[in-house]
């Protein structure tokens, strides 16, 4: 569980979800290394004073999990931070689908619960290439302090903070809510598809435990574990992970 004194949600004003993953105990009683690994939504909002927070924090690299023209269309507002930006593009593939369900007719809670449980299924392969450059420059020491994100920081940033959470040896229940606290903190779903009925635009704004469920469905059918996923599918061996937990863990 998460230490409660720790100051673990960031708050700025020109974003939002941005949180540090450290204060979590793992299943040995160790705890994830504080002001180390950031998660958050796009940074293409912030301020001077939002500017002034991650120099704060030391933030050294920024990861950007967004697709190539989605990152192109909100870039980062960081002059002055003096970090560098690694590009992992992953390519959202639901925003069309998306568009064309509401365009003709066929948007509802079921449809929409069902692309995003597809979607999430797809980030093992599909998307691997992308999470692999996240976690080559994650077990890179010079690149941290680092944040990752995509838009809303909820689902390509949920799946890798629930990967290196699991990794690292954080119990599962923990995972899930570290997860769902997208739900709480995310706030640049206002305003958006307003066209459609509550429950619909429910299901694509909310982080829920079915999707993140079946993108490690998959982890665990197809590579036989997360650990086994890392290693064939992100180049993470044996020693390589060894190494993450040293420098993110302590106690």
């Amino acid at each position: 569980m998460l230490d409660d004194t720790l100051p673990h949600v960031v708050p700025l004003k020109g974003g939002s979800n941005f949180r540090d993953l450290g204060g979590y105990r793992t299943k040995d009683g160790r705890t994830v290394r504080r002001r180390t690994v950031f998660r958050s939504a796009h940074l293409g909002g912030l301020t001077g004073e939002d500017r002034v927070a991650l120099v704060g924090l030391g933030v050294r690299t920024i990861v950007d999990l967004r697709g190539v023209s989605e990152a192109a269309e909100t870039p980062h507002l960081i002059d002055g931070v003096g970090c560098r930006i690694v590009g992992a593009h992953i390519e959202p593939a639901v925003g069309d689908r998306i568009r064309n369900a509401m365009a003709d007719g066929t948007a509802t809670p079921h449809f929409m619960m069902e692309l995003f449980t597809d979607h999430y299924r797809d980030y093992p392969h599909r998307c691997a290439p992308g999470f692999r450059t996240l976690f080559a420059t994650l077990n890179d020491g010079t690149h941290r302090p680092l944040v990752f994100h995509c838009t809303a920081g909820k689902d390509r940033t949920g799946f890798a903070s629930a990967l290196l959470l699991t990794l690292l040896g954080v119990p599962w229940e923990t995972v899930m809510e570290d997860y769902l606290r997208t739900n709480e903190l995310w706030t640049g779903h206002i305003g958006r598809y307003p066209e459609l009925d509550i429950d619909t635009r429910a299901a694509i704004i909310e982080a829920r435990t079915p999707y993140l469920e079946a993108a490690f469905e998959v982890v665990r059918g197809d590579f036989g574990s997360p650990e086994a996923f890392a290693e064939k599918a992100l180049g993470l061996d044996a020693a390589a992970r060894e190494r993450l937990r040293a420098d993110l863990l302590e106690g």
